[in-house]
């Protein structure tokens, strides 16, 4: 019998009434001969009510006991659900992600998922029933409660599907697939039909609020399909999956991440770089996006840099303090910043894009503070106020 893994954002389970439709929903695919496992998110806006409820307790909240705070909002979601199905007559089971399998590393709040030991899903899923997970959440190897931070539940669902050897996975939200940019900023967005692996994971790395970037990479390696759906209107779709390369550049949508931190360290000539930076990202733990470092003699430049997502970054303030304090006199932070970015293919290729890129943003007076690429990725640091006016730009001239 062939296994089939969906996934359940938080708009998708907002409420008692949706969490019925999913369960009517659920049953008429198991009706149809398959197995179902269902991971599922929060009920609506949950886990950022925990996390306020959190903040208004302590300004940086403990992240272990801030984890096992936020696992309880995909808890209530799971049984919710199984009780609906059960009261269908369809038998289900919910399941947290330890009990699931999920192991991760020990980071919290953003935690990776190193394992999947899916032994008790298979011995619910023999005996017939609808197996529901907890989605977003782990147990680290320590056997602490673990979350793994902003899309996790999608992680979850692949490396799910990926350990069960699925015939495919799909993802369900509030909106049918993907777009050629948020089409809260760009009105005439195009909906994408079909995206390769590498393509959505630089859009998710870029900070596109479609699937998680870990969890692309664990259907690429297990090379299952996805399947990005509106929960409750099934007229479009955009499928996921190996294909084959573009000939010529193109660009396929534009991207942002909005709230983004540089900090730069001037270097102590008197200390050892790779030391002080080594013990810089481990003593505080935390997500870097890009690193930097710049040694010129001539000019008598020495400094490194990394970009920080704050997303999952939960007590910031208080590591901007540590920071400040720890490098006194030669760090600087810059709070100010977004990213866009240009997702395509074939950018190494040749420069023409690049080039026309900055040409227009200069006609416009957009200032760059930073600019990367990729064979698949163009992205640029603007400032945060310019944001949308760069996103519509760009898109306009570059998305046929």
């Amino acid at each position: 019998m062939s296994i089939i893994v969906q996934k359940y954002g938080g708009s998708s389970v907002s409420d008692v009434e949706k969490i019925k439709k999913i369960a009517i929903m659920i049953s008429s695919v198991k009706k149809e001969g398959h197995d179902i496992v269902a991971v599922v998110s929060a009920m609506g806006k949950t886990t950022n009510q925990l996390i306020e409820m959190a903040k208004s307790l302590s300004v940086s909240p403990d992240k272990r006991e801030l984890d096992m705070l936020l696992s309880t909002g995909e808890r209530i979601t799971m049984a919710m659900l199984c009780i609906a199905l059960n009261d269908l007559g369809i038998k289900a089971i919910s399941l947290t992600g330890s009990q699931s399998g999920i192991i991760t590393n020990d980071r919290y709040n953003d935690a990776r998922v190193i394992e999947i030991r899916p032994f008790r899903v298979q011995d619910e899923l023999a005996k017939g029933k609808v197996v529901v997970i907890g989605g977003f959440q782990g147990v680290s190897y320590r056997r602490d409660i673990t979350t793994l931070g902003r899309g996790g539940s999608d992680t979850s669902a692949v490396a799910m599907a990926a350990a069960l050897n699925a015939e495919r996975c799909e993802i369900y939200s509030d909106v049918d697939g993907v777009y050629s940019a948020d089409p809260n900023i760009v009105k005439d967005a195009k909906h994408l039909p079909e995206l390769s692996y590498q393509q959505i994971q630089e859009m998710a790395e870029a900070g596109a609020k479609v699937l998680n970037a870990q969890a692309i990479q664990f259907a690429k390696e297990s090379k299952i399909a996805i399947y990005a759906r509106s929960t409750f209107d099934d007229r479009k779709e955009t499928v996921i999956r190996k294909l084959d390369s573009q000939d010529s550049p193109e660009i396929i949508s534009v991207v942002h991440e909005e709230d983004i931190s540089r900090v730069t360290i001037k270097f102590d000539e008197s200390a050892n770089f790779t030391k002080e930076s080594a013990n810089l990202i481990s003593q505080f733990d935390f997500p870097i996006k890009e690193f930097n470092y710049l040694k010129d003699e001539t000019f008598n430049i020495s400094k490194y840099s990394f970009l920080i997502s704050k997303t999952n970054i939960h007590n910031w303030k208080n590591i901007e303090v540590h920071l400040k304090k720890s490098f006194s006199g030669r760090i600087s932070i810059d709070e100010h910043l977004s990213a866009v970015s240009l997702i395509g293919e074939g950018f190494s290729r040749e420069s023409r894009i690049i080039v026309e890129t900055l040409k227009l943003l200069a006609e416009n007076n957009i200032s760059i503070y930073g600019i990367s690429t990729s064979s698949f990725r163009i992205s640029l640091l603007i400032n945060k106020n310019l944001m949308n006016r760069t996103i519509k730009l760009l898109h306009d001239h570059w998305v046929k």
